[in-house]
């Protein structure tokens, strides 16, 4: 039963034993439709998609809203090695092997986009559709190594004003229309609190120690097959932020290409990444999934 945020809590199983959560809003009644797996960026969680998750449910579909494995209320990893998209991939697999999901629509914010390309190299007939938020096959190296320099590292947030004013410092360049109102709501999006009572970042910190194993060189690779593949043959949507560091014009144009069909969205005066309750991005997904099953 869902509870008053409109969600219930859904819990599975990986193959390495983690118990991992996603929120599961169940679609309105009416016609059966693929239910949405969405997926989130490096550092963040299913609360990311609390504003758009309640309106796809509303128009009839499913939204699982994940916590990938050391995020959130899943289990922090044992091995920090395992925090790598084919892993993370593999753990979504499972949520669909045990959640009895044949078929899906994929919603991934950044590292949940690649997520989704890994997916439709492991198994391509579980991705029935996808939207990629703000990520392609390739990223600048400068967006990437922005947020590499603070992923995993020590913060200091004794309060929630704290906690803002972090997230503020770290995020305005890509929300610059954020109000004080706005970051503390980001805030306790992305933070928890600790068991001395202040906030804590709600994320395993070594979900960096693959990051930095595999050294500058590796921080953009190359998955332009995988985009390809994802691509191909079924709808895709890409929404931009309009002053990405991330995914710059460029890439975004060199996707179009590689994709001719692919649907596309540009959120004006925002970065890295949207977070899908702006006009823009609500009408691009809304209209991307009238005409998929």
């Amino acid at each position: 039963m869902p509870d008053s945020n409109g969600f219930s809590e859904r819990r599975w199983t990986s193959s390495d034993g983690l118990s991992l959560f996603a929120r599961d809003y169940p679609g309105a009644d009416g016609p059966a439709k693929l239910p949405v797996i969405a997926i989130h960026g490096l550092t963040r969680n299913s609360a990311d998609f609390d504003a758009i998750a309640p309106l796809i449910a509303r128009g009839g579909r499913r939204v699982l809203a994940l916590d990938v494995r050391g995020r959130g209320r899943s289990d922090r990893a044992t091995d920090p090695m395992t925090y790598q998209p084919p892993v993370y991939a593999k753990d979504v697999l499972a949520l669909l092997e045990q959640a009895g999901i044949a078929r899906a629509v994929f919603l991934g914010t950044s590292m949940g986009g690649l997520i989704t390309m890994a997916l439709a190299a492991l198994k391509t007939r579980v991705v029935a559709a996808a939207i990629l938020n703000d990520i392609g096959p390739q990223v600048s190296p400068e967006g990437l190594a922005r947020i590499a320099a603070y992923s995993g590292q020590p913060v200091e947030t004794p309060t929630w004003e704290a906690a803002a004013a972090y997230a503020k410092r770290i995020n305005s360049v890509a929300l610059p229309h954020y109000s004080d109102a706005d970051w503390d709501a980001f805030a306790r999006r992305t933070f928890r609190e600790g068991t001395e009572g202040s906030p804590v970042l709600d994320y395993d910190p070594d979900i960096a120690v693959p990051i930095r194993a595999a050294g500058p060189k590796a921080l953009a690779p190359n998955l332009w097959p995988y985009f390809r593949r994802l691509a191909r043959k079924r709808p895709t949507l890409l929404i931009r932020g309009a002053t990405s560091d991330l995914l710059g014009a460029d890439i975004a144009d060199r996707m179009k290409k590689a994709a001719p069909d692919m649907a596309y969205a540009e959120v004006p005066g925002v970065g890295h990444a949207p977070m899908l309750d702006e006009p823009e991005a609500k009408a691009a997904i809304f209209e991307f999934l009238r005409d998929i099953p």
